[in-house]
């Protein structure tokens, strides 16, 4: 299975982008899914997740301006980011738990797509 992030870009303060995590390979059931990402200089941290069952968690810093949805087998998912701010710059990832077969699956992680946000 690989994982394709997209829709990233450059942006001014305030803008917004819309983030699609695309799959491809033997996917029985998508698990959990998320964003994560990773600026110049600091660890990876997360960002957002959605459980199978449509929990929802997401970073304190992030509440009220991002939105994670769930989408398919071929499309994972995606992360509607509003209100961006030059410190939501980073690359970020998606990830997501994919079973392959009812007993076998493993965790995958997109490639990334870089956000700037410009103040």
């Amino acid at each position: 299975v690989q994982l394709q992030a997209s829709g990233g870009g450059s942006v001014q303060a305030g803008g917004s982008l819309r983030l699609s995590c695309a799959a491809s390979g033997v996917i029985y059931s998508v698990e959990n899914f998320g964003w994560y990402r990773q600026a110049p200089g600091k660890q990876r941290e997360l960002v957002a997740t959605i459980t199978r069952s449509g929990t929802i968690n997401y970073a304190d810093f992030v509440k009220d301006r991002f939105a994670i949805n769930r989408g398919n087998a071929k499309n994972l998912g995606y992360l509607q980011m509003n209100s961006l701010k030059s410190e939501d710059t980073a690359i970020y990832y998606c990830r997501a738990y994919i079973q392959h077969s009812k007993y076998d699956g493993g965790d995958y992680w997109g490639q990334g797509t870089q956000v700037t946000v410009s103040s």
